[in-house]
């Protein structure tokens, strides 16, 4: 081979590896070129990633704000209900014990007028006995002692006494005690030196008790 030739193939070779060289370099850069290209994109997932994430976690905040909000005016709603029902509670506890109040004032009232109606009817009646049993007490002081008819109006008297007695009627003490204007009558005066002043000296008609009432003022003589 001759020496030209020789030389041609010798700078053909040079270029060609300085080819080869070029073309390793530029895959070289071409690889650092995709890694660096990776590295982006890899770095612009993760900042992505944690983009949605923050973006997640700050839906979740606005979430759980907006459902404290809710429970809160839940809350409140459910306060303001129930303090409507306790004023509605608290009005009709209100009704209800000023009805209970009336009711108890009307049923005294009731059974005080009961009783004051009850009271003038007995005193009617028993004012219409008092006369008779004025005129059985002459009968009986004018009746001749042993006659057995005479002892059978007795039983019958005391008989008749004992039942008023149950009813409420009692005699009013006069003779002998201090004269009171609020039981007794005075119908006539005399001087008697072995009484005292203003006494009783003597009973003309005898004077009854209803229950606390006067039924009939005793009519007396009063002495001194």
């Amino acid at each position: 081979m001759s020496k030209e030739t020789k030389k041609k193939v010798s700078d053909e070779n040079f270029d060609t590896n300085d080819s080869v060289e070029e073309t390793e370099e530029k895959d070289v850069s071409e690889e650092e070129t995709v890694k660096e290209t990776e590295d982006i994109d890899e770095k612009a997932s993760d900042s992505k990633d944690d983009s949605d994430e923050q973006s997640e976690e700050s839906k979740q905040d606005d979430e759980s704000s907006d459902d404290k909000k809710s429970s809160k005016k839940d809350k409140k709603d459910k306060k303001d209900k129930k303090s409507k029902h306790q004023a509605i509670i608290d009005d009709l506890n209100d009704r209800v014990m000023r009805q209970m109040a009336e009711f108890e004032n009307f049923r005294k009232r009731t059974e005080k007028e009961k009783g004051q109606m009850y009271d003038m009817g007995a005193k009617s009646i028993l004012e219409k006995i008092l006369p008779v049993v004025d005129n059985f007490e002459r009968g009986l002081d004018a009746a001749t002692e042993g006659d057995s008819f005479a002892d059978g109006m007795k039983m019958i008297y005391k008989q008749l006494m004992t039942s008023l007695e149950e009813a409420g009627v009692k005699e009013i003490e006069a003779e002998g005690s201090e004269f009171n204007p609020d039981y007794h009558n005075a119908v006539m005066h005399v001087e008697d030196e072995e009484l005292g002043e203003n006494v009783v000296a003597e009973v003309l008609q005898k004077g009854y008790m209803y229950n606390d009432t006067v039924l009939r003022h005793a009519m007396v003589k009063v002495a001194n």
